[in-house]
């Protein structure tokens, strides 16, 4: 478990902050970016989190995933070519991802099939998630980035293509079951 005795360090008030190996790297570097993405769509996930009832299925769902996000965001700290977990370093493993492709597959067995693309919103939750898949999609570009300077974890960035699908799918599940999706409309402001 993580202990923080203190908040502030001052050691990136060079520009700089630190890896899991204990080096260090600019705060705008390409790893940085991706990692800082991660952040941010884990907290988009949080938004929609609490517009769901307590011990709603798809709250524990998403709270799994916000877990596995800080492991990604580790994941992708750690500098390496070798991709196994171990006790000292998180890696995102097969098991992560193959667990998210179960539940979309269980999700979309509910959800008639698409006949328009669909415009972010509906209910609160819904709109959230709307937002955290856009971020996830910014997490694996970035990564994407990243990943052509240095070695990234592959299981990482599958994982956070399967993410944006899963919270898609889960979209239409928030929003009655796709009956409440709102529908693009082409041209319709024309």
């Amino acid at each position: 478990m993580v202990k923080l005795n203190k908040i502030y360090t001052r050691t990136g008030d060079d520009g700089t902050t630190g890896l899991v190996d204990g080096s260090r790297i600019a705060k705008n570097d390409a790893r940085m970016e991706a990692i800082g993405t991660v952040d941010e769509a884990n907290s988009a996930i949080g938004i929609a989190v609490a517009a769901l009832p307590a011990g709603d299925p798809y709250a524990v769902m998403l709270a799994r995933i916000q877990n596995d996000l800080f492991d990604l965001g580790a994941d992708l700290a750690t500098p390496g070519e070798t991709f196994a977990p171990s006790e000292m370093t998180l890696r995102i493993v097969p098991e992560q991802v193959d667990r998210l492709e179960r539940e979309i597959d269980a999700m979309n067995a509910d959800l008639q099939p698409l006949h328009s693309f669909i415009l972010p919103g509906g209910s609160p939750a819904a709109a959230a998630l709307h937002l955290a898949r856009a971020v996830t999609r910014r997490a694996e570009r970035t990564a994407v980035a990243a990943g052509q300077d240095v070695p990234l974890n592959p299981q990482a960035l599958a994982y956070l293509n399967r993410l944006s699908d899963h919270l898609f799918v889960m979209c239409r599940m928030l929003n009655g079951g796709g009956a409440d999706d709102i529908l693009w409309v082409p041209g319709a402001s024309r």
